[in-house]
């Protein structure tokens, strides 16, 4: 898959006037999550210690998440001039911080962590999905279509390493269970509502607004889960079938 950049984007075809305000709530928020990836890749580089492969895979998956998070901040400050995406950023991490210098999975295991992180991609590629459909916004549309895509490929991503983990060393069903069931979007909407941190310097998105916002952009587009059959989620993988829902996906068009 060809790889984009902000330059892809059409940033000129920006309509103020098709901006709703819960959704610039939420990608503004979504923003400060996904531009805080090198957390997630250090704690990834600590658990996956050794593995060079997964290691050289994650440096590509955590740039893309910051682009993911660049082109969001740079959407909301569009949609919200007064908006300081730099600030909110720092905002952000100084409240905000993923564990590190770990030795271990906090899921139990490496092919713990892998299951999570599966279960986190198909829920962010609906998600993304579900804010393109619901948007008349035609920049935001195109930015969550491209996102969509990215994290249905970052699903795919870790899926391959899990198989890799679990071929070796089977983790047991009662084991992925619970970590799918802990990291589930029908508990936690993906990466959004628990991380919600200001997105403005003297306002808040609470978590009761973010999933709110959430929840309508998932009605106005019928894309309320990874397990719904209008999602990239749509059959179950041998693997974690009894799991996780829709692990193995088809790609509709997203651009």
């Amino acid at each position: 898959m060809r790889r984009w950049s902000l330059d892809d984007i059409d940033w000129g075809g920006f309509e103020g006037g098709a901006v709703d305000a819960d959704l610039l709530a939420v990608v503004k928020t979504a923003a400060l999550v996904e531009a805080n990836a090198a957390d997630y890749v250090a704690y990834l580089g600590d658990v996956f210690r050794g593995d060079e492969a997964f290691l050289a895979a994650i440096q590509t998956w955590g740039r893309e998440e910051e682009q993911h998070g660049a082109a969001l901040g740079r959407w909301a400050e569009l949609a919200e001039p007064g908006f300081d995406f730099a600030g909110a950023l720092a905002a952000f991490r100084a409240n905000y911080r993923v564990p590190q210098n770990v030795t271990q999975s906090i899921r139990g295991s490496r092919a713990g962590e892998l299951v999570a992180r599966q279960v986190v991609e198909t829920g962010t590629s609906s998600f993304y999905s579900a804010i393109r459909d619901a948007t008349d916004e035609p920049v935001l549309k195109a930015i969550a279509g491209r996102i969509a895509a990215d994290e249905f490929a970052h699903y795919r991503l870790f899926q391959i390493h899990f198989a890799r983990y679990h071929a070796v060393e089977p983790l047991p069903l009662p084991t992925r269970l619970h970590v799918a069931a802990t990291r589930s979007p029908k508990r936690e909407p993906p990466g959004i509502a628990s991380n919600a941190w200001s997105s403005d310097t003297a306002d808040r998105l609470s978590p009761r607004r973010a999933r709110s916002a959430v929840a309508a952009a998932a009605t106005r587009s019928s894309v309320t889960s990874p397990c719904t059959s209008s999602g990239y989620a749509r059959r179950p993988s041998s693997t974690l079938a009894s799991a996780m829902c829709g692990v193995r996906t088809r790609r509709r068009a997203t651009a």
